[in-house]
């Protein structure tokens, strides 16, 4: 009987370390705070590449794309989810997203600039 009871403690032990476990892994999965404000990004524009040119970002974060190169470039989301039309050199651009999704985009002016949006 006093075996039979140690065993019982001993998976109810291990019981309360796998729930707390699977919590604590549940809570750090996304790597975002479940209550963090808003964030902004930054997408330069240089080189005729967007860096970085894979971003992960939370709903309702912002992003600006900053063109840094002497001539004007697009954000342009191949699905139609947001475009930034003519990004002038100097200027910037900013979209607040909206939803989660993978977002591949380019520059309509220079077809090899490419880039992915990740929203969670």
């Amino acid at each position: 009987m006093v075996r039979t009871s140690m065993i019982v403690r001993t998976q109810y032990r291990i019981a309360a370390v796998l729930v707390i476990a699977v919590v604590l892994a549940g809570a750090a999965g996304t790597g975002f705070a479940a209550d963090a404000a808003p964030a902004t990004h930054t997408v330069l524009i240089d080189g005729t590449r967007f860096e970085p040119e894979t971003l992960t970002v939370r709903a309702g974060d912002t992003v600006i794309w900053i063109n840094n190169d002497p001539f004007p470039h697009t954000a342009t989301a191949v699905a139609g989810a947001f475009d930034s039309e003519s990004i002038a050199p100097n200027k910037s651009w900013e979209y607040t997203t909206k939803r989660a999704g993978v977002f591949p985009y380019s520059c309509t002016l220079h077809k090899t600039m490419k880039g992915t949006l990740h929203v969670e």
